[in-house]
């Protein structure tokens, strides 16, 4: 009888754990599938007193309305060199800098450690007029330079490589340096494969983060349109015509936006769940 009930115990406790898990991922889903529903919406449908899930007949002919409207092919391409760019930038000086952190003993270690760590703690906002100065005196503000450089290094990256490295054992590149190989080759032949997990997991976080950045490419790109990124060029929507007559066309766009970043969360999410678990975050 006991058995019986702590069968019908755990049954239920599973059911209970599923159906929040279903739950959660539905209102995970639902905004996804409504941008999605409503990109397909007339601007009578969208902005209708009644709310509507679907509409009565898919406008496919938005998506190429979009294309008319702003130059959304150019701002694509310039999103994907700011973004591919930065993230394989990060990736490298990220790796690098945590391996140094992590395996190598030199002097001003750990106070050069807590600087970085430190600057974790400040918004970004605070950097913005220093930043855009700089770039202004370096004469790279028309130019891919003042959207990258700013961003090649990442606190948070060298944080995450240094924790993930952290866990690798020391005998291991002990052994490597017995056999006459150098830091570098250590780097490259040891280090680098193991990371994969963190590698994907810093490389989604950059690339969503530079693929939705709105702030400074909008400050940088003000007066050169040929270099305005996604976001920003989404937002002209808004500005160059009448907000009743491209709402619909602005959620079109958005979903053009937001494929490539499922896609790549997609392909490299199960790097990035192993990621988080083998990263050892006490370890500071």
């Amino acid at each position: 009888m006991n058995k019986n009930k702590k069968a019908k115990v755990r049954i239920l406790l599973e059911f209970i754990r599923y159906s929040i898990i279903v739950f959660g991922a539905f209102w995970m889903i639902l905004p996804f599938f409504w941008l999605f529903s409503a990109s397909l919406m007339t601007p009578e449908e969208l902005l209708s007193d009644v709310p509507k899930w679907l509409p009565a007949k898919p406008q496919w002919n938005n998506y190429l309305e979009v294309l008319k409207r702003i130059p959304l092919l150019m701002y694509y391409k310039n999103s994907f060199i700011v973004a591919i760019t930065v993230t394989l930038i990060v990736v490298f000086t990220s790796s690098f800098s945590g391996y140094s952190f992590a395996k190598l003993r030199f002097p001003g270690r750990k106070i050069m450690f807590r600087f970085v760590l430190s600057t974790m703690m400040f918004p970004v906002f605070i950097f913005l007029i220093p930043v855009y100065y700089l770039m202004k005196l370096f004469g790279w503000l028309d130019n891919y330079l003042s959207l990258i450089v700013p961003f090649v290094v990442s606190g948070y990256g060298i944080f995450l490589m240094r924790q993930f490295i952290m866990t690798i054992p020391d005998e291991l590149l002990d052994s490597a340096r017995i056999d006459g190989a150098s830091e570098f080759r250590i780097y490259i032949s040891i280090i680098l494969p193991l990371l994969k997990p963190a590698l994907a997991t810093l490389g989604i976080l950059t690339f969503i983060g530079q693929w939705n950045s709105f702030l400074w490419p909008l400050i940088v790109t003000t007066s050169s349109q040929h270099l305005m990124t996604l976001p920003v060029g989404i937002s002209r929507l808004s500005l160059a015509f009448s907000t009743t007559e491209t709402q619909h066309l602005i959620l079109t766009a958005l979903v053009y936006q937001v494929i490539p970043m499922v896609v790549v969360f997609l392909y490299l999410q199960r790097y990035y769940i192993r990621g988080f678990v083998l990263s050892g975050f006490g370890n500071i």
